[in-house]
């Protein structure tokens, strides 16, 4: 099964740290421009520091790496199905982590700057975070629910089951080994 809402978020996600990261490179008005698309009005009088590079390399480094992991967690919804659910919880994971880790860093550096209204605007892209999360969670775990073998496939493995049982049991008594319930020999 195709995970379309996982796919769609980690694309969104992806593109979003992208543009963000891009936005940051901008040498004019570079950090404080990634900060006007996260919901924050900086004006350039007061913070001269934010384009200093210092401040945008890493910054927009940081973006991009994230990026890189929500790029990833596609191409591996893409390619992983539900055979192999484990690859693609722990390369959202990260991704998500990531991302919540860069959006507090510049929740802390832009509260040592001084710059107002960030906290607002990172507690509302961590809470879209963490709402895209649950989301993809909730779209995995509905996947792995609707993968449960039917009952006829259950009454088939149990058929099965019951059938290596007897013939082990068969086998057993015939080559006059005794049987492995040592207290009524059955």
């Amino acid at each position: 099964m195709r995970y379309i809402l996982t796919s769609f978020l980690a694309l969104h996600w992806a593109v979003a740290f992208a543009l963000l990261a891009f936005i940051c490179i901008d040498g004019n008005r570079g950090v404080a421009a990634a900060l006007g698309v996260l919901g924050v009005a900086v004006q350039n009088a007061h913070f001269g520091d934010l384009e200093n590079a210092i401040v945008v390399a890493p910054l927009a480094v940081a973006l991009l790496v994230v990026a890189v992991l929500f790029c990833w967690a596609f191409v591996e919804t893409l390619i992983s199905g539900v055979p192999d659910p484990q690859a693609v919880d722990s390369v959202v994971r990260t991704a998500f982590i990531s991302a919540s880790g860069v959006l507090s860093l510049i929740l802390v550096g832009g509260a040592a700057q001084g710059i107002n209204g960030l906290f607002m605007a990172v507690a509302v892209q961590l809470a879209a975070l963490l709402a895209s999360y649950v989301a993809m969670l909730a779209e995995r775990r509905s996947a792995f629910a609707a993968a449960v073998p039917a009952r006829a496939d259950i009454r088939a493995a149990a058929h099965l089951m019951a059938k290596d049982a007897a013939h082990s049991s068969l086998l057993s008594r015939i080559s006059g080994r005794s049987d492995t319930n040592p207290r009524d020999g059955r």
